[in-house]
């Protein structure tokens, strides 16, 4: 199956009480995290995770569905239109 490659953002209200199962679903896809950045902001109770992801359309959609169903995660994804097919996989 072909893969592609973006970014996920990740706004998250109130950490404390959900980062936890944040890090828990980023962790079950961890194999198509390529990189991860992550910014708290405790003076407004949120944190901003940003991920470069490359993977199946169906991968990247149980990573953000997953993330999205968790309250208080608002979960956006940019993709490349351009699909990278078996052999970029092996560069």
């Amino acid at each position: 199956m072909n893969r592609r490659i973006g970014v996920v953002g990740i706004v998250i209200e109130d950490p404390k009480h959900v980062s936890d199962k944040v890090n828990a679903v980023i962790s079950d896809h961890g194999h198509i995290v390529l990189g991860r950045m992550g910014i708290p902001k405790p003076d407004y109770q949120a944190g901003v995770v940003s991920l470069i992801i490359e993977g199946t359309t169906d991968e990247i959609g149980s990573l953000t569905g997953r993330l999205g169903n968790i309250p208080g995660v608002t979960v956006k994804s940019a993709l490349t239109s351009k699909t990278l097919g078996k052999e970029a996989q092996n560069d």
